[in-house]
């Protein structure tokens, strides 16, 4: 079977899709979260062959790697989005014209939403529940480095559609290779919607080759502002918080920015970082405000190259800046627009902040490790949109829908 008659085969499946019910969608989310559990072990033996194939000290190994508690939290989340209210058929707006038509707007799939991601097999999971419930089917394009896990996630997703009486073409894998993605880009009447999921060079590469349109999930180079008003324990946690809880995702905290009035406070904020053997790279000013303090091991001159860089590991930049303005312009230049964070007691400066940051979700005394779908109780979440045309943010299932108009009548014609 060729690519294009593997796409047709989805689209087909969509249209059937249109009229399965709510309740039936959710009992396939509720069996295939406990199917994702009972084949743990199977799943697992599959991603250990792909881990077996990547460098341990590879940012993307963390990203790669599925454990019984990743499943088991994978598996509440696919319950999650099962227990949501459906995003589709609902009125947005409605009215009755002078001629008695009543016109409905309404909500509705995309249809076929296409994800192109790289070694990230969760993402098998959390795009199936998404499309699923928001009543549209996926085709999966991943990369090679997980290729085991997704064909085996596949599987597992595939026998619950096939035991429900389901088209199991629902849910699509792609094969390897270039020539798989380039059909899936151009892939005119059979999909209506890529998604990238990755690196900036994937995402790049997938806006500027597609001529199906994209929503871009940006890759995420996020910073935390600690104001000259800054709470030291606070900010102190939620730098920690930000760099180390998941070094390897988008969320995670590349460059802290320091009033310069607070830098002897900073051996205190990085002093956390010590546990996790952190990197800094930091400016002048910062430097000599950490030499002898941080580890000389672990504490480098920051160059041009240490800002604008999403490190997905244990390492991080410091900017010293010398008020709000200078820190808002640092991070006007350097920002991905994905999540950016300011730690300050000063009302006035948290709101200009707020208003000034051009950002897909803006943190006040908060780490922005919280941008997620689940964290923002939306059950899951397909990727963060960093643009501005129709989503933005964590994107999760009224996201996944577009809207139609629905006409009723009783015989009237329009008038020459």
């Amino acid at each position: 079977m060729n690519i294009k008659e593997q796409l047709g085969l989805v689209l087909k499946a969509s249209r059937k899709l249109n009229l399965v019910s709510e309740a039936e969608i959710n009992q396939v989310l509720e069996d295939v979260a406990s199917a994702a559990i009972d084949n743990s072990t199977f799943i697992i033996h599959e991603n250990e062959i792909d881990l077996s194939r990547m460098d341990p000290t590879d940012p993307k190994y963390d990203r790669l790697m599925l454990t019984a508690d990743r499943i088991k939290a994978i598996a509440t989340d696919i319950r999650n989005v099962a227990s949501l209210p459906s995003p589709l058929g609902r009125i947005l707006s409605e009215t009755i014209r002078p001629n008695d038509l009543h016109i409905k707007k309404i909500t509705v799939p995309f249809g076929v939403i296409g994800i192109i991601y790289e070694a990230r097999p969760n993402v098998t999971f959390d795009v199936f529940s998404l499309c699923l419930k928001s009543g549209n089917a996926c085709v999966l394009k991943g990369g090679s480095d997980a290729n085991n896990s997704n064909v085996a996630i596949v599987k597992v997703i595939q026998d619950i559609l096939i035991k429900h009486d389901l088209d199991k073409n629902i849910l699509s894998l792609l094969p390897l290779g270039r020539e798989a993605t380039t059909e899936l880009l151009h892939a005119h009447g059979l999909v209506d919607l890529i998604i990238p999921r990755g690196s900036q060079s994937l995402i790049n590469f997938v806006r500027e080759n597609s001529s199906i349109p994209v929503i871009e999930t940006g890759a995420g180079i996020c910073h935390t502002y600690f104001d000259e008003s800054g709470d030291t324990a606070k900010g102190q946690a939620i730098v920690n918080n930000a760099k180390t809880r998941r070094p390897s995702v988008c969320n995670a905290l590349d460059c802290l920015i320091i009033h310069q009035s607070r830098l002897n406070d900073l051996p205190s904020l990085t002093e956390l970082l010590l546990q996790s053997q952190v990197v800094i790279y930091a400016d002048e000013k910062a430097y000599r405000a950490l030499d002898g303090k941080y580890p000389a091991s672990l504490l480098e001159p920051a160059n041009e190259e240490s800002f604008g860089t999403e490190f997905l590991s244990y390492k991080m930049s410091i900017k010293t800046v010398a008020n709000l303005d200078e820190a808002l312009d640092h991070i006007a230049q350097y920002s991905s627009k994905h999540s950016e964070a300011i730690v300050s007691e000063n009302k006035e400066a948290l709101e200009i902040f707020q208003k000034s940051v051009d950002a897909a979700a803006v943190y006040c005394n908060a780490s922005t490790a919280f941008t997620d779908g689940a964290q923002f109780g939306l059950g899951a979440e397909i990727g963060i949109s960093t643009q501005k045309l129709h989503a933005r943010g964590p994107m999760a299932l009224q996201e996944l829908t577009s809207y139609k108009w629905i006409i009723e009548g009783d015989g009237q014609i329009r008038a020459k």
